[in-house]
């Protein structure tokens, strides 16, 4: 979770998570990737199996009693590949031009050896256009050697429409609470396993996002769902996004516009990306 984009609201919503670093700064993959037929078969079951109670719901919102998802090995990282004929390449390892921060200055982050890096305390950086329903692909990979534990390990966030986490985390051999560790839907859903290699390899997130629909009166219509795999490993299936990210309290919607743009979070660790693109969905 990240420091807030509007200084009273988002604060209220997202400030607690990063209020240590007291800056004011807004902060906010191994190079595997499945067929683009598998990523077909995963969008048509996200159009046709919408779950009807979210386990979100189930336990407190961070409760370190809620059980830790079983461990998998994900196996070796391997090389990015090309991206798809249709997609948005917003990192090629080149430099920041499909990005920004989020008071639309110049993104303040590293970029050297064909990924860039979290320049700790600079603030989130942002996509300069905005998305709905998509196809994404991002590569990470948490700082050597580790440092701290639980929270303050490798942490970063990858914010669908700005609003919606998917979890950033150095999570090998590192305990948190459930629904906070890599590839959770941050404060809701934890991953169905826990696939992350070890700190200084590169891991991978292919995500399927489809946004809420809001009626006109601001009421949801539809909940916004995700798919995510980690490192090739179904982690995410389908999950129903409670409402946008929150610290240690339940999510709610606040209707927002149909596109808004991507952010990768600053929590204050060097976290490195690459590789990242996208594809828009036919909504």
């Amino acid at each position: 979770m990240r420091e807030t984009r509007n200084r009273e609201t988002r604060n209220a919503e997202r400030g607690a998570r990063n209020s240590r670093f007291g800056t004011g700064a807004r902060h906010a993959c191994s190079a595997f990737r499945l067929p683009r037929s598998a990523f077909a078969g995963l969008a048509l079951l996200a159009l046709v199996s919408v779950p009807t109670r979210s386990p979100a719901q189930q336990w407190p919102v961070h409760s370190m009693d809620r059980p830790r998802p079983p461990v998998v090995d994900a196996g070796p990282e391997r090389p990015p590949l090309a991206p798809p004929s249709d997609a948005i390449v917003l990192f090629d390892g080149k430099n920041l031009a499909q990005w920004q921060a989020e008071d639309s200055t110049p993104a303040k982050w590293i970029v050297r050896d064909g990924y860039m890096e979290v320049a700790p305390r600079t603030g989130a950086i942002v996509t300069r256009r905005g998305f709905g329903d998509v196809q994404l692909h991002v590569e990470w990979a948490a700082p050597v050697p580790p440092r701290g534990e639980s929270q303050d390990r490798g942490n970063s966030g990858v914010f669908l429409m700005t609003h919606y986490e998917v979890q950033v985390l150095d999570s090998y051999h590192n305990d948190t609470y459930a629904d906070g560790q890599a590839a959770a839907v941050y404060g809701q859903t934890p991953p169905l396993v826990n696939a992350t290699r070890p700190p200084g390899q590169w891991q991978s997130y292919d995500i399927i996002f489809h946004r809420p629909r809001f009626a006109s009166d601001g009421a949801v219509r539809d909940s916004a769902r995700v798919t995510v795999l980690h490192n090739g490993v179904l982690v995410q299936d389908n999950t129903v996004i409670t409402g946008w990210t929150v610290h240690g309290r339940r999510a709610h919607y606040q209707p927002h516009a149909d596109r808004l743009p991507l952010l990768l979070q600053d929590h204050g660790h060097p976290v490195r990306y690459r590789d990242i693109w996208i594809r828009e969905l036919k909504e």
